[in-house]
C-alpha cells in the first residue's frame, strides 16, 4: 500500500520550485533553451540574444527579415511560449 503523501517526482519538483520561488526563473530558462524547437534552427541560428525580464521577450535578430517575421507573429509566438510554460510568462516582443 502506498502512503497518502506519496508524490510523483514531478509533483514534488514542481512543490520545490515554488517553495524556493524559482519557477518563474526556471520557466523562462527551459523556454530560453527550447528557443531552436520552438522557432526552429534558421531563426535560432540568427538569434543573438535571448532574455525575459518582466514578462518581456527580449530579442537581438540578425537578420531583418527574420525580425519582421516575428514582429508580423508575435502573438502567435507569445501563446506558443506561454502554452509551453504553463503560464503567462511572456505578453510583450521587444527587440534590441
Amino acid at each position: 500500500m502506498g502512503r497518502t503523501n506519496d508524490k510523483s517526482i514531478k509533483e514534488a519538483i514542481e512543490q520545490m520550485l515554488n517553495v524556493y520561488k524559482i519557477k518563474r526563473k526556471f520557466d523562462e530558462t527551459s523556454v530560453i533553451a527550447t528557443w531552436p524547437d520552438l522557432m526552429g534552427k534558421s531563426v535560432a541560428n540568427r538569434t543573438k540574444e535571448i532574455y525575459i525580464y518582466n514578462k518581456k521577450l527580449f530579442l537581438k535578430i540578425e537578420s531583418s527579415v527574420i525580425k519582421k517575421e516575428i514582429q508580423m507573429m508575435h502573438t502567435q509566438i507569445i501563446q506558443k511560449i506561454n502554452e509551453k510554460a504553463g503560464n503567462e510568462l511572456v505578453d510583450e516582443i521587444i527587440f534590441l
